[in-house]
């Protein structure tokens, strides 16, 4: 099959196989004639049980470096990851978006405070926030939330979000990584649950907010000798811009420094040399984790 093909057998994305390819050395697909990828029925299977599996809430990184036997142990065990927790009910969601519509800030807070208390950060972060901040964007483009209610969800969640990581242990492990946006990404949410989940992983975050001028990124990141930058793009943010302004700060950052780039606005964006594009917050972690295996 062709990668088109592949895309709609799987569910995955060219860009998502493109960078498999890259960063896990799977699938290696042969090239046709025009040079385009072109993918065994072997490799298409294999992709049809990590994607399966992937939606039971396994990482990819890890479901790829599986051996085959592996994988089907898993697919016929149908259990949930150990460690994790399963996907909140969508009542559950609801309940804390009629919060919101309700205008009960305390009562918000308060039930979030006690999802975070049950679920542990990590869970939390990728079982609540991250799914409640997909249903809070629905609702608000559907016309069921107003602007000042989704502000209200936004500065609600970070305040949680801070403090929980204000809590977390002083980083020992490395790498240091940089956080921010560029001009005209002021959405902050997403850089906030990555730096969450990348701190309890030991990373030493260097928060820089939103909207930082891509020479003043660089400066940063020569200030702080940091090892990655990692930057956010909401669907907000022009989509056209995206590659420019990535090449552009790829040719400012030294070439040891990694530059990531993840959010729900990359999804049509081609990855430019030097530069990690990542699709979900679990590609975050095992980025760091393969960091730290080519750095060791």
């Amino acid at each position: 099959m062709n990668i088109g093909a592949v895309e709609r057998e799987t569910g995955l994305s060219k860009d998502i196989l493109r960078t498999w390819e890259r960063r896990y050395g799977f699938p290696t697909p042969a090239r046709d004639v025009n040079g385009e990828r072109v993918y065994s029925a072997e490799q298409v299977d294999r992709l049809l049980r990590i994607k399966r599996l992937m939606d039971q809430g396994h990482r990819p990184g890890r479901l790829i470096a599986a051996r085959g036997e592996d994988l089907a142990a898993l697919a016929l065990r149908r259990t949930s990851v150990p460690g994790t927790a399963p996907q909140p009910e969508a009542d559950e969601l609801d309940g804390l978006l009629t919060l919101l519509t309700h205008h009960d800030a305390a009562g918000y807070h308060h039930a979030m405070q006690q999802r975070l208390v049950r679920q542990g950060l990590q869970r939390f972060v990728e079982h609540t926030v991250a799914p409640l901040t997909r249903k809070v964007g629905d609702a608000w483009a559907e016309g069921r939330l107003e602007v000042f209610e989704e502000h209200l969800f936004t500065e609600l969640t970070k305040r949680l979000l801070r403090q929980a990581i204000a809590t977390l242990p002083t980083a020992r492990r490395g790498p240091r990584v940089v956080l921010t946006s560029v001009p005209e990404e002021p959405h902050l949410l997403g850089l906030l649950m990555v730096e969450a989940l990348l701190a309890l992983e030991g990373a030493d975050c260097v928060p820089l907010g939103t909207q930082m001028p891509v020479l003043e990124i660089a400066r940063a990141t020569a200030a702080h000798r940091a090892d990655i930058v990692a930057l956010s793009f909401s669907a907000a943010f022009p989509a056209r811009q995206i590659p420019g302004v990535l090449e552009h700060l790829r040719t400012l950052l030294p070439a040891e420094v990694a530059l990531w780039a993840g959010g729900s606005g990359l999804r049509r964006t081609l990855p430019p040399k030097g530069v990690l594009l990542l699709f979900g917050l679990a590609e975050a972690v095992d980025a760091l984790a393969a960091w730290r295996v080519s750095h060791a």
